[in-house]
């Protein structure tokens, strides 16, 4: 399985149903960087992703983008074979 990581906040309803959507998709560990709790941890989402909202999840070394970029990966029966590194 490819690591995930996660930029998101503790109170973000997108961030709760994406970390929702990868455990049922089998994803047990989940690098969880809050910037509501680490907000220098911002600017590196920033320069990493050019997007300013959370989530931002990466798998592997792949930039997915949100929740709802996650929620189409799926739908497209995309995002098992990218967590399972087939893709």
């Amino acid at each position: 399985m490819q690591p995930v990581k996660m930029f998101s906040t503790g109170s973000c309803p997108y961030c709760i149903r994406a970390k929702a959507l990868l455990r049922e998709r089998g994803v047990e560990s989940i690098d969880d960087i809050r910037i509501d709790q680490h907000p220098e941890q911002r600017a590196t989402m920033v320069q990493l992703t050019r997007r300013y909202t959370v989530p931002q999840i990466f798998i592997g070394d792949t930039h997915v983008g949100g929740c709802d970029d996650l929620v189409a990966l799926d739908r497209r029966g995309e995002l098992v074979p990218l967590l399972a590194g087939t893709r």
